[in-house]
């Protein structure tokens, strides 16, 4: 059935604290409320771990970007290219003004942040357009492959890899204006067809409301919560094969997708839209992960599942050391019983952070942990909840307690699970605040089998604890019969752009020298690219630069390092000792 076009709603940011049209608004993450209602716990963590007082937070250190946009860059396009965009998108719909052109520069990696707080400008488009329709994209893209213009793609700009920064200028489309419309909806298939730039609240909520918006028989959700859930984009989603909190049952974006179109250089790429096909390798596999380099994702077919919240069952448990709970996740995700949706296990050093926020060092459980041989900052928090059938959830639910109780989990019941919902899409948004006092926080992931876990946690975890007075909290939270992602997180004292960059290269260094995949769901952009070929392998690695050939031979696609596809080879980084 045809489905009517769904209208979002406004982001919170555009409506709190930071002037229009500033540094700060470009930011978007940061949440004003948090000096003026700071988290209690939070607080007094980073007073004690960074030896720092009241004093140090009663004003803000440096620049954090409340002044107005104001740039010195013009636009280096001849007037001819403008009129002739103007031509295909209406005046409106075209912009070389500096806030536009700042606001679609930059993702949100901690490199990012702090190089806006720098006023230090690497990257910069010449020109932001508006499209609506997948023909205006397709003409666009049709137009700078004809005249060899640098083309780039903004989803949701919740890029952590560099993956929408235009380091050759030219063209940057913004998807979040006009791009994100429902184009139809298949109850009997169970399939929703969008347009890439619609965002993960749009699309959830077009799916809830389907009785009301399309006449389906039902409730559905399309199961993929990412952290950035509130700002990603589909497209995002699908071109850096994205995994949501409750991958481990309904599956991350590439098990969701059923078909994709793209404009590319040689035109439309229309892949088949079947459940499952033996016709030669799988080009709807072939084209997520792309990340832009082979051309723009303009429309989506995703997999929906029943939306059934009220069959929910939430666990929280506590083992008292990491190798007995990674063995009892294991165990869950071997059983063959059905996976729980959310699953996610805190490592010794961040359950100690998690429980401090959540402010049971307060409370009598915290030292009854101890008492009965959980001792801090040895035990490990699992939580997580089952979704599904009624009877399907129960069953999920009752093995992963009996599992739990074998490796003498205790259990917390679902209050700390509750507690973790209520902040699972806001916490990021403290990173920015956090850095308007000299405090850094940004994340890592990569994917690893159960047989080499241990291995790479402790020496990707050795590297981050090299600079001095680091937090670095790890947990698994997409996981597999075979093995599961491991996600680190880092909070320090620092704010220098360079600094951070040198720092994350160090990780990176120690993922690709553990034998790990170099990311399990952020992709690989242009901030991982110099890592890729050498965890892939140079053979393995040669098919992506033929597939960059046939697509994109100009390389006017995302150019400037994404996906390795243009990179010096100087500039690669070969640690793995099979790969030289």
């Amino acid at each position: 059935m045809s489905a009517k076009p769904y209208k979002g709603f406004e982001p919170k940011w555009v409506k709190e604290a930071a002037p229009k049209d500033s540094y700060r608004s470009i930011f978007r993450w940061g949440d004003p409320e948090f000096v003026k209602y700071p988290k209690e716990s939070l607080y007094k963590m980073m007073k004690e771990k960074f030896k720092m007082t009241d004093d140090d937070f009663k004003s803000y250190a440096g620049d954090i970007g409340m002044d107005p946009v104001k740039l010195d860059a013009p636009c280096n396009l001849e007037q001819k290219h403008l009129d002739a965009f103007v031509e295909i998108l209406g005046k409106d719909n075209v912009t070389t003004k500096d806030y536009p052109r700042l606001a679609v520069a930059y993702g949100k990696t901690g490199y990012d942040a702090a190089r806006l707080r720098q006023r230090q400008i690497d990257s910069l488009p010449d020109v932001v357009l508006y499209p609506g329709t997948t023909e205006e994209v397709e003409k666009i893209v049709a137009y700078c492959t004809e005249q060899k213009i640098p083309l780039y793609v903004y989803g949701g700009g919740s890029s952590v890899t560099r993956g929408v920064e235009p380091t050759k200028g030219g063209v940057s489309l913004d998807m979040r204006k006009r791009f994100n419309k429902v184009l139809s909806f298949n109850e009997v298939d169970q399939t929703i067809t969008v347009q890439s730039g619609i965002s993960g609240p749009q699309l959830e909520e077009a799916l809830n409301n389907a009785p009301q918006l399309y006449g389906a028989k039902r409730a559905y959700t399309c199961g993929h919560f990412p952290q950035s859930f509130e700002y990603s984009s589909v497209g995002g989603w699908v071109v850096t094969r994205g995994a949501g909190q409750n991958s481990t049952y309904y599956g991350c974006i590439t098990d969701i997708v059923l078909s994709q179109k793209y404009a590319t250089p040689i035109g439309t790429i229309q892949t088949s839209h079947y459940p499952r096909e033996a016709t030669g390798p799988n080009l709807n596999q072939i084209m997520m992960g792309s990340e832009g380099a082979f051309g723009v994702l303009t429309e989506v077919t995703l997999k929906v599942f029943r939306y059934m919240p009220e069959n929910r069952k939430r666990f929280s448990f506590i083992f008292k050391n990491w190798k007995v709970a990674r063995a009892a996740a294991r165990e869950m995700m071997q059983c063959e019983a059905g996976n729980a949706s959310v699953f996610r296990l805190s490592d010794p050093e961040e359950t100690n952070l998690m429980l401090r926020l959540y402010n049971v060092d307060e409370t009598p459980l915290w030292n009854l942990l101890d008492m009965r041989g959980y001792v801090d900052m040895q035990r490990c928090l699992f939580l997580g909840f089952t979704d599904g059938e009624k009877g399907f959830s129960k069953n999920v639910a009752k093995n992963i307690k009996r599992i739990a109780h074998k490796y003498g989990g205790m259990s917390l019941t679902s209050f700390v699970t509750k507690s973790w919902e209520k902040g699972r899409f806001n916490d990021p948004y403290l990173r920015d605040t956090l850095l308007d006092f000299g405090i850094m926080t940004d994340t890592l992931e990569c994917t690893v089998n159960w047989s080499n876990m241990a291995k790479v946690h402790q020496e990707v975890r050795k590297v981050c604890h090299a600079l001095p007075n680091t937090i670095v909290t790890t947990h698994m939270s997409h996981c597999y019969p075979q093995g599961a992602n491991l996600y680190f997180i880092f909070i320090t004292r620092m704010s220098d752009a360079e600094e951070f960059k040198a720092y994350h290269a160090t990780i990176l260094d120690a993922i690709q020298k553990s034998g790990a995949s170099m990311s399990h769901h952020h992709g690989i952009g242009k901030m991982f690219a110099p890592w890729l070929e050498g965890q892939l392998g140079r053979k393995e690695y040669g098919v992506f630069k033929v597939l960059k050939e046939y697509f994109d031979p100009d390389n006017m696609m995302n150019p400037g390092g994404t996906l390795g596809l243009d990179l010096k080879e100087e500039e690669k980084r070969f640690l793995r000792e099979d790969i030289q």
